[in-house]
């Protein structure tokens, strides 16, 4: 399926070559929305040329004082945006991968981001790839940007989840039965990003933002997306959310080849969690384990029904003292309805406490875990974050329970399943989407001035060696800096902080760095070098280390020296990606021009 889409978008419809150019159907400024903007609108950006281009603000608490929790948020979107045809989503309005999801996911199209966390928008069948601000400043200017084309692998879903068991125990199930471990085998082999695609006979049995839940995987699995069928139950939930328009069918073409098949029965999965360590476990492992405090809610980690349904497990219970019941809800939307079918009311009669949808919580700024007793949520943790931010991932029934009973333990222990019924008739006022306004009428008060945009770091070109300083995945980069990373998670968050820590990072070296990070890595001038562990190791330990110039090497290795000693790493990087590399950005001069 993600081969049909970027087959009907490509100037190579049969994707031969390591990278074609192909054309961009939405671009979502999640993570560092002016960095993009920026580059973009100083390369003369007039007007979006692409079909959606929205940045949401995800920044919703502040103080007035300077202090950690101002300094380490995001910028807020500049509304100088709003005169490039590009949307706002402004603060509130929910986690951007559940509001998008709603209000612009489509189906059979492809969209650029810098979140990782929206690849759950593959659950409408919307394939999307993480980009670099310089790739999606150039998919704004020009619509199209160079992707490699992506290997598959095929995730068969049969029988039907039984009851207390969520679509949440299926995706810790996939994680437990080493789906990873295939990904990186087809990555490494192919030196291709792999996309993994759900069907089979009970697909259809799932809603679509279940579907999501199962799609926002894929970043942990490390592949580069994930993505849905699209069928009659998308159209459905497309014309529920007032967008019937937008639905195009996306099945896979019967005998269309694919890397791996892996076939799961929904019905015998059993209620999972997964631990602090990142080991998925059954729930009856951990039982009567102290809980201290539950997130309900989340970017993609709980649809509506798993929202209704812990508040009708809750009806007339109570928290226990000393346990923090907090309820993020998705989206703006999937709070109206709590609140219009007095789920809402049930859960705060409960003791429930509502938190707003700021991104610093998945991020773990914001309500950390408590020091005595355990923080179970139904969302995803950032990558690298240090062992005391670190939560357990259960599904919404799993946390039910622990608000229930103050303790660990299987939702199957209630006495009877609960009976959802999600409304057909869904508000889908975009009260919080600004677009470009019209004409200021006579007694228009005057817009307000947009926020200064601020300037980008100008790109630094690397055409001679350099000594870099090596630094770990906790430091941030000051000087000419190589991160050395030991495992798949150090890798994503050093995925998420390279923008930030450009242009002074210039080097990423691990055991294994998936093929779909390449071209973000190279779009900031950082080389991509992977070596076996020994040798990864003994780079840690090295203060500094010479890197070869990146200019020269047509190879498959460049070098790298730690002292006297020197050692031929293999770069990632194929064809335009190493010019990318060289030259700090992959803006063109015939963009520029």
């Amino acid at each position: 399926m993600p081969q049909k889409i970027l087959a009907g978008r490509a100037d190579d419809p049969l994707l031969k070559a390591d990278l074609v150019l192909t054309k961009v159907d939405q671009v979502i400024l999640a993570k560092e929305p002016n960095r993009t903007l920026a580059e973009a609108i100083g390369l003369g950006l007039k007007k979006s040329a692409i079909e959606i281009a929205i940045a949401y603000d995800t920044r919703c608490l502040t103080t007035g004082e300077p202090d950690e929790l101002v300094m380490n948020a995001p910028e807020q979107v500049s509304r100088e945006a709003l005169e490039h045809g590009i949307l706002i989503g402004r603060p509130g309005i929910g986690f951007p991968s559940a509001v998008h999801l709603e209000r612009f996911a489509a189906p059979a199209r492809l969209a650029l981001t810098d979140d990782p966390r929206m690849a759950s928008v593959g659950g409408a069948g919307m394939l999307t790839m993480v980009a670099s601000p310089s790739q999606l400043a150039e998919a704004l200017i020009r619509g199209s940007v160079m992707v490699r084309p992506p290997r598959s692998v095929q995730i068969l879903l049969s029988g039907k989840i039984r009851p207390f068991v969520c679509v949440r125990d299926v995706a810790l199930e996939l994680i437990r039965r080493g789906l990873g471990d295939v990904t990186r085998a087809i990555d490494t082999e192919h030196s291709a990003p792999v996309v993994i695609e759900f069907a089979g006979p009970s697909a259809r049995l799932l809603s679509v933002p279940e579907r999501a839940l199962l799609c926002s995987l894929a970043p942990q699995l490390g592949a580069a997306g994930a993505v849905f069928v699209s069928d009659d139950k998308t159209e459905v939930y497309l014309r529920d959310q007032r967008r019937s328009k937008a639905h195009r069918a996306l099945v896979p073409d019967p005998g269309a080849p694919c890397d791996e098949v892996v076939t799961i029965d929904l019905a015998a999965v059993d209620p999972l969690l997964m631990d602090v360590d990142g080991s998925v476990r059954p729930v009856r492992e951990l039982e009567g384990g102290r809980v201290g405090q539950v997130i309900l809610g989340g970017d993609s980690g709980a649809s509506l029904r798993d929202m209704l349904a812990a508040a009708a497990l809750l009806k007339s219970k109570r928290v226990p003292a000393g346990l923090d019941l907090l309820i993020a809800a998705p989206s703006r939307q999937v709070l109206e309805v709590l609140a219009q079918s007095g789920a809402l009311v049930d859960l705060i009669a409960a003791g429930a406490r509502l938190i707003e949808p700021d991104h610093r919580i998945t991020a773990g700024d914001l309500y950390p875990p408590p020091a005595d007793g355990a923080s179970i949520r139904t969302f995803d943790p950032n990558p690298g974050l240090a062992k005391e931010k670190r939560h357990i991932v259960a599904s919404a029934e799993t946390l039910a329970y622990a608000v229930a009973n103050g303790q660990i333990g299987d939702p199957r222990s209630f006495k009877r399943p609960v009976r959802v019924t999600i409304p057909r008739t869904l508000p889908t006022d975009d009260v919080l989407v600004i677009r470009k306004s019209k004409a200021k009428g006579k007694g228009d008060a005057a817009p307000p001035e947009p926020t200064p945009m601020p300037k980008p770091p100008a790109p630094q070109p690397w055409d001679s060696e350099l000594s870099l300083e090596v630094i770990s995945e906790r430091n941030s980069a000051e000087e000419p800096s190589a991160l050395v990373l030991e495992n798949l998670d150090d890798v994503r968050w050093a995925a998420r902080a390279a923008t930030a820590m450009s242009p002074h990072l210039r080097a990423v070296i691990a055991p294994h760095i998936p093929t779909s990070m390449v071209p973000l890595f190279s779009g900031l001038g950082v080389v991509v070098l992977i070596g076996d562990a020994d040798t990864v190791q003994t780079l840690r330990k090295q203060k500094c280390l010479t890197v070869a110039s990146p200019k020269s090497p047509t190879g498959p290795t460049l070098a790298v020296s730690a002292g006297s000693v020197k050692y031929e790493l293999n770069w990632l990087a194929l064809g335009a990606e190493r010019d990318w590399t060289v030259a700090g950005t992959t803006i063109t001069k015939a963009t520029e021009g």
